[in-house]
């Protein structure tokens, strides 16, 4: 198997995302993906769905979730890939890393609530398909229906990231928690978006020298969120440590993404594919 168009990282319902499982499995055919992962972030609650519907449609499916995790009070999302879903140690850790999201989101409310924004939390929470799965964007999307800010990127940018006064620190678990459920359930860790994350270079080096020590094998060199800088320094990274290389449109919606699923460039041809490990 040789895909020529793989996108392994993208959203539903189930998490973040604005489509079903389903929708999700049939624009990712309708532009040419031969090859998908659906990665929510912390439940595997879309997985049956979208695999019935990529296997209807021709697609060759893998199972995939974006795992929430701290390094070094850094948040973090490992992907991981090619997984088997039933895995107790990686739906009970799954399961009660959901559990920490709701509070975060009550405290996420009380902050915006502090400087002037009431209700945001109540809103938000409206908007989630998921009970279990209420996350920033959710909050984001809210406040830009009461016209807080013209666009969800908008609402991150002066409000939701570090820094700003609707963020709050929670912690999510380990890198080493993180890859031992992925590995126990047979799957394949990767670094997800590694060019988001508010890093040093010299700290990047250190948190890929664990992933690497952990037994990671694979970083997303080609990402929705990734300019073409990144692309080159993130190939030189994978290079250097040997990981293959994953890309994904890190698709959410039509209106919300940095990219449509499966029009990212492709990887640089020296690069190992991820897709070789899930064979």
């Amino acid at each position: 198997m040789s895909p020529a168009n793989f996108d392994f990282h993208c959203h539903s319902t189930v998490s973040d995302g604005l489509m079903p499982p389903q929708e999700v499995a049939a624009r990712a055919a309708a532009n040419g993906v031969d090859c998908w992962a659906l990665t929510d972030h912390d439940d595997l609650g879309g997985l049956a769905a979208a695999r019935t519907t990529a296997e209807e449609l021709g697609l060759r499916f893998y199972n995939g979730v974006e795992i929430s995790i701290e390094w070094n009070e850094i948040p973090i999302h490992i992907v991981g890939l090619g997984f088997n879903a039933e895995q107790p140690e990686l739906v009970n850790g799954l399961t009660d890393l959901r559990s920490g999201r709701l509070e975060r989101a009550r405290r996420m409310g009380d902050a915006l609530a502090a400087i002037g924004i009431p209700g945001v939390f109540e809103g938000a929470r409206a908007l989630v398909t998921n009970p279990q799965l209420i996350s920033r964007a959710h909050f984001a999307r809210y406040l830009v229906s009461i016209g807080i800010a013209p666009d969800t990127s908008g609402v991150f940018q002066h409000y939701l990231v570090p820094g700003k006064p609707g963020y709050v620190t929670h912690r999510w678990v380990s890198l080493a928690d993180a890859l031992g459920w992925i590995h126990a359930a047979g799957g394949v860790a990767v670094v997800a978006h590694p060019g988001r994350y508010r890093m040093s270079g010299g700290e990047m080096r250190r948190f890929l020298d664990e992933f690497h020590d952990l037994g990671g094998q694979a970083i997303e060199v080609m990402s929705g969120s990734h300019s073409p800088d990144h692309v080159l320094h993130f190939a030189r990274l994978a290079r250097h440590y040997a990981f293959h290389a994953s890309r994904g449109s890190d698709f959410h919606g039509v209106k919300e993404s940095y990219v449509d699923l499966g029009r990212l460039p492709q990887l640089p041809q020296d690069l190992k594919p991820v897709w070789r490990l899930l064979q």
